[in-house]
């Protein structure tokens, strides 16, 4: 937790943590009272596995309830990645607990082949000793990948994911959605970005052509501006 004013939550990648957004509660910490949450069989959480089918609702649902134990109001949602995801299905789930939300490097669907792919992209950092997610997790970070990875195919021998099957409508609050075009992990990202804006009243759209996933680590600086932007706006206009 870092920082005074309005809540902002900043939600990690599937395989992330809290650990990893010291620059974003820096960043934001400035303006906001920031805090990082580490879901369930993540960074300093309880591990879990397996990990549920779920994993995503359940983070939603916690998400809210820190919100709930920290004040009566509502909080402002960063997530990226799967914790992108994370923050429009709080949107979806409680609206009432839920003033802004900007969703980072996420779609609404994605394939068994995407899926697939995913995971099979991570046998390098798994070779090369993990430090990312050794930074993130500790020692037992190989576990909280192969869960998480074990998610991942799960879904795709359903024959992918598709986190929103009711539609995205039902979210209220402004959105920013943002991502890269060349995201090696987002297929189709550039038809899907437009399709979920467009089922949500309120929302704005930030595309660059080059950056990696996420674009809130692989293009901090246009990131950080565009996020500081579309928080201020709205501020302004209440």
């Amino acid at each position: 937790m870092q920082g005074d004013g309005p809540l902002l939550l900043i939600l990690p990648g599937n395989t992330a943590s809290s650990a990893c957004h010291t620059g974003e509660l820096d960043t934001f910490g400035q303006d906001y009272q920031a805090v990082a949450l580490d879901f369930l069989g993540v960074g300093q959480s309880d591990r879990l596995d397996p990990w549920p089918s779920s994993w995503w609702e359940d983070g939603a649902r916690d998400a809210v309830a820190l919100i709930e134990h920290l004040g009566p109001g509502r909080a402002i949602i960063i997530g990226t990645s799967g914790g992108g995801v994370v923050a429009l299905l709080m949107g979806l789930l409680a609206p009432q607990r839920v003033a802004a939300i900007v969703a980072d490097s996420c779609v609404a669907r994605l394939s068994a082949d995407a899926l697939r792919a995913s995971v099979v992209g991570r046998q390098l950092e798994l070779n090369g000793g993990g430090d990312f997610w050794r930074m993130a997790h500790g020692d037992d970070w190989r576990g909280v990948v192969r869960a998480d990875s074990n998610l991942l195919l799960g879904w795709a021998e359903r024959g992918g994911v598709d986190w929103f099957p009711h539609g995205l409508s039902g979210i209220r609050c402004p959105v920013l959605l943002t991502a890269s075009l060349d995201d090696p992990l987002l297929p189709g990202v550039s038809e899907q970005i437009p399709h979920m804006a467009r089922e949500i009243e309120n929302s704005r759209v930030f595309l660059v052509s080059h950056g990696d996933h996420p674009l809130m680590w692989s293009r901090p600086d246009e990131f950080r501006a565009i996020t500081h932007w579309f928080l201020g706006s709205i501020r302004a206009s209440e």
